[in-house]
């Protein structure tokens, strides 16, 4: 199962990079030859960003020069639709002000995006020419850059955090606003999540840079840590309430922030210590995390492509309030 963005080296060249592509194209847009909007391609005009108004902020969308096969309000209702799914996890959208950039490529479906971070943090996402509705429909990218924002840039050693995140909330996100039904989420996450156990030589999440553990190893700890605080909180709180607390301390995707910080702040908000334990004891060492095990705790029957729940298993209760929007 394939998964997002870009990774240590390559993130931090594209951090360097940010500030460049912006001030260049805010040059090209002052002097009149930024991509016109798709509807006026033919005539010429330049057209400024088009603005989406999000719970808590504003998106400030920019068309690169091409064609789509979808209209221009298509595909802005899938961003909306993005943003829609970040503000009801997180409350709000993470940033008041924020730039998408979207890139005609060929093909068809969302091909990648990426998130860059520091004051202005903005968004770049390829979209193939030929794709249709049911390409957006089912796309996740937009989701997953759009969480990046909600949290402090990371050194690259950990990137299985940031990442993981990443691909734990956009699915869960969707599933709370409705864009995901439970089964598809449960099925995903016992195909991909496998990817992330540790293998022969793991020296724990900080020190195994592999593709498998930086997505669904970070994944698997998410969805550990989110269980043990309700746990431990007896279903009052969730990762939820700790990524809320995070963004709520100033803690986007503009900043800066050791990771330690980051796990405390959260770790307020819940009023627990478990995300700092658990990276404690999994940051260096290979821990299993038994998932066979876990899904059946949690009342997860997968069989391929069927996903069946048992409600009756120990954890059913916590799997079914993890898929819930907070009330108000």
């Amino acid at each position: 199962v394939a998964r997002s963005t870009s990774a240590g080296p390559v993130r931090q060249a594209m951090r360097r990079s940010a500030c460049l592509i912006l001030a260049i194209a805010g040059l090209v847009s002052l002097c009149g030859w930024a991509a016109p909007a798709l509807a006026q391609a033919d005539a010429g005009k330049p057209a400024p960003p088009t603005r989406i108004e999000v719970a808590g902020g504003v998106l400030a969308v920019h068309f690169s020069p091409g064609r789509f096969r979808l209209s221009n309000e298509q595909i802005l209702a899938w961003i909306s639709r993005s943003a829609r799914a970040v503000a009801v996890y997180y409350g709000r959208f993470p940033l008041t002000s924020t730039d998408i950039l979207i890139i005609p490529v060929d093909g068809k479906g969302v091909k990648g995006g990426q998130a860059f971070g520091g004051p202005g943090a903005w968004l770049r996402v390829r979209v193939g020419r030929d794709s249709d509705l049911a390409d957006l429909r089912k796309d996740w990218v937009m989701v997953h850059e759009m969480t990046h924002l909600a949290f402090p840039r990371l050194d690259d050693r950990y990137d299985w955090l940031t990442e993981g995140l990443a691909v734990y909330v956009e699915s869960i996100a969707r599933l709370q606003a409705g864009d995901l039904d439970e089964a598809f989420v449960w099925r995903e996450f016992v195909a991909g999540m496998r990817h992330g156990v540790p293998r022969a030589g793991d020296r724990g999440l900080d020190h195994t840079p592999t593709w498998g553990r930086i997505y669904w190893g970070g994944a698997i700890f998410c969805l550990v840590a989110d269980i043990e605080i309700r746990k431990r909180s007896k279903g009052r709180m969730g990762l939820q309430d700790g990524l809320r607390g995070v963004l709520a301390a100033g803690g986007t995707f503009e900043r800066d922030w050791p990771i330690r910080r980051a796990l405390a702040v959260a770790d307020e908000a819940t009023g627990t210590t478990v995300l700092t334990d658990l990276y404690e004891a999994w940051r260096a060492t290979a821990v299993d995390p038994e998932l066979s095990a876990l899904w059946s705790r949690l009342g997860v029957q997968a069989d391929g492509a069927t996903v069946r729940f048992d409600d009756r298993a120990p954890l059913a209760a916590i799997r079914a309030r993890i898929g819930r929007a907070p009330g108000p």
